[in-house]
């Protein structure tokens, strides 16, 4: 059954970008053939994808996927992504995106038909994450846990899910880089603590 996956990297401490917006950490962090293996299997079970504008423009601008728009490709191939934002952001040329606003249920209904028997991921950031946990919308945290402190920035999910909702289903590593999955137990009838 298709499920909705939150896939992340993030810090020792907890965030998924630094104080400043960036990626950079991470990739300072290296990378491994576990670490991409981990990740291009993952991906191939991804019919359908969102991300928020910050993510959003991060990638535009660490890229220069507007200038190099075979890069979008290169790593999303032909998946459908949905942009959550408030304001006009540019399109990558050639890139299935969808530029959204407000509730992520509805958003959420219209990913799960495009991505038929495949999942959902939901990119980042962690509010956007947030609110698709506040709807019970989340079936999965994965995480990819680098060998980075960043000692600040932003948190992976600023929401409190505690124990009972979390089940730890799987846990690699690559002697850098840790793998954890969680099943989020949580369904819509649970009121999510922000």
């Amino acid at each position: 059954m298709p499920r909705t996956q939150y896939y992340a990297a993030v810090s020792l401490d907890g965030y998924i970008a630094d104080a400043q917006n960036s990626l950079d950490w991470l990739f300072q962090a290296g990378s491994s053939d576990r670490k991409e293996n981990h990740f291009t299997a993952f991906f191939s079970r991804v019919g359908a994808m969102v991300m928020g504008a910050e993510t959003y423009r991060w990638a535009l601008e660490h890229d220069e996927l507007l200038r190099n728009p075979a890069k979008w490709r290169e790593y999303y191939a032909d998946v459908p992504c949905w942009v959550f934002t408030h304001r006009a952001l540019p399109p990558v040329p050639g890139a299935d995106l969808r530029f959204v606003d407000g509730d992520v249920r509805a958003v959420h209904e219209e990913m799960m038909r495009v991505a038929g028997a495949k999942n959902v991921w939901i990119v980042g950031g962690g509010d956007l994450a947030g609110q698709f946990a506040d709807h019970g919308l989340i079936d999965e945290i994965l995480l990819g846990t680098a060998p980075v402190i960043l000692g600040g920035g932003r948190p992976l999910l600023p929401r409190r899910i505690t124990a009972p909702d979390l089940t730890l289903a799987a846990v690699e590593h690559d002697g850098r880089f840790l793998f954890l999955t969680y099943l989020l137990t949580r369904n819509s009838a649970s009121p999510a603590i922000a």
